[in-house]
């Protein structure tokens, strides 16, 4: 129970700060139908950890009060919006920023980006765009040495042995997220189990103790995600002075950040924020991807015989991964059935309407992603993995307007798309994924969802 409500509140604060910073509260009725305050001064935090996560009370809030609903973080009033046509009607005129580099910059302290005009922030963001598309193509070819040294580590186990996913996913991504990110200074293994060492301790604490305290009342713990925080910072730092005004074979995400009209400060949080999120978005889709497909032989099967009629015998490359249409439906398929990211947030910045609805200025909007994706209205049958549902286009563009596909993907995200594609046209077409019979596997529902605990797959050679 401690450890649920560890995540609730880190997880609440976590969307609170990210997009309330610096904002007054409002006490503003909505006229929207929802639950009152279980506490005066924690409203309806309470009932949140009751529940396990905020996902998890958004799916009991929603079923109570229908697809658009209130409650109460503190003193301040929150909206959630739990349907598609509402959050069509949200999203359309109030899409603005990343809401997941928001929200990590606030909780690292983060500031550039928060200020200055629409066309600043409009070419921050073309510019992240463009350093992770270019980071992709110039370290494809390490992606895919990374992916066939995982498939002959696999290839030596016999049919009996568990492979830890978890473990093995979360490895391969944080050696690709690094060179990808910083380029050949993480080549070196030591450099990589430090940076996952300091990488892991950032993570881990993100959140804890904006309400609760717990950072603060342990000296100990703060001392080490701070040092953890401090020496990944001065890497970020060492790696830039390395690469600032020379040339690389390798491109790395950090090389367009220099080369633009950024400061140093700005250079750092952006490398920062990719590094940490492309990590563990690319782990946990990977993680889920194998997992749902040990799980269904005849989906494993039809992406095999894609693999092998696109690509024959030849590895994959960047320009063949468009030609993977099945392989995009099973990667889309598992971002919708794993939930990967239940929740987003913004801010009403001025009073707006969804539906008959009127939603107060400086609002906490939240979209309930994960009451989304597995609302039947959206998505019939929404608790099976099946990824011939994405042969619908009105399925892609549901997708694709929740920002997980299409145009409006995150550059994370479009990272770990490339890598997981990368992965499985490595496992599928050599390996046989087998599920580990009586495995129960339960979700940690946080900013990414991940397996609870380690989860395991057998795995047998293709004759």
């Amino acid at each position: 129970m401690l450890d649920f409500v560890i995540f609730a509140v880190t997880f609440l604060i976590i969307l609170v700060s990210a997009v309330l910073y610096l904002y007054p509260a409002s006490r503003q009725a909505s006229g929207i139908p929802g639950i009152t305050p279980t506490d005066e001064k924690d409203g309806n935090l309470p009932d949140i950890v009751n529940k396990g996560s905020l996902h998890e009370f958004l799916v009991n809030l929603h079923e109570r009060y229908g697809s658009a609903a209130s409650f109460w973080f503190g003193r301040r009033l929150v909206v959630s919006l739990g349907s598609m046509d509402l959050l069509k009607q949200h999203i359309n005129p109030n899409r603005t920023s990343d809401t997941f580099e928001m929200m990590l910059k606030s909780l690292l302290g983060y500031q550039s980006g928060r200020t200055g005009d629409a066309a600043e922030c409009h070419m921050r963001k073309k510019l992240y765009e463009t350093g992770v598309s270019k980071a992709i193509q110039s370290n494809f070819s390490l992606t895919l040495k990374l992916a066939d040294e995982l498939l002959s580590k696999w290839e030596s186990y016999p049919a009996s042995q568990h492979v830890p996913l978890c473990q093995h996913l979360l490895g391969l991504a944080m050696k690709s997220a690094t060179q990808t990110a910083m380029g050949s200074r993480f080549e070196d293994d030591q450099e990589v189990i430090q940076f996952r060492k300091n990488h892991d301790a950032i993570w881990s604490e993100i959140g804890k103790g904006f309400l609760d305290g717990s950072l603060e009342k342990s000296s100990t713990r703060k001392k080490h995600y701070e040092d953890a925080l401090i020496e990944m910072e001065s890497v970020l730092k060492k790696v830039a002075k390395e690469r600032r005004g020379k040339s690389f074979s390798q491109h790395a995400f950090m090389d367009t950040l220099l080369q633009g009209n950024l400061s140093e400060e700005q250079v750092l949080e952006d490398s920062m924020i990719f590094s940490l999120a492309g990590c563990v978005i690319a782990a946990n889709l990977c993680s889920w991807a194998v997992y749902f497909l040990s799980t269904s032989e005849d989906v494993q099967e039809k992406l095999y015989r894609e693999f092998n009629q696109v690509l024959g015998k030849s590895p994959i490359s960047l320009d063949k991964i468009e030609q993977l249409k099945y392989c995009r439906q099973v990667l889309n398929e598992t971002v919708r059935t794993a939930k990967l990211t239940p929740v987003a947030a913004r801010l009403q910045e001025l009073e707006g309407k969804v539906d008959k609805h009127v939603i107060p200025k400086e609002t906490l909007v939240i979209y309930a992603l994960g009451v989304v994706l597995q609302d039947s209205t959206a998505w019939p049958l929404p608790y099976r993995f099946d990824p011939d549902r994405f042969n619908e286009e009105s399925a892609r563009r549901n997708l694709s307007l929740l920002g997980v596909s299409g145009s409006q993907e995150c550059p994370e995200l479009r990272f770990a798309y490339t890598v997981a594609t990368v992965l499985l046209s490595s496992l599928v077409r050599k390996l046989k994924l087998h599920h580990v019979q009586n495995q129960a596997v339960e979700t940690k529902y946080e900013l990414v969802s991940s397996p609870k605990e380690e989860t395991w797959v057998t795995v047998s050679k293709r004759t």
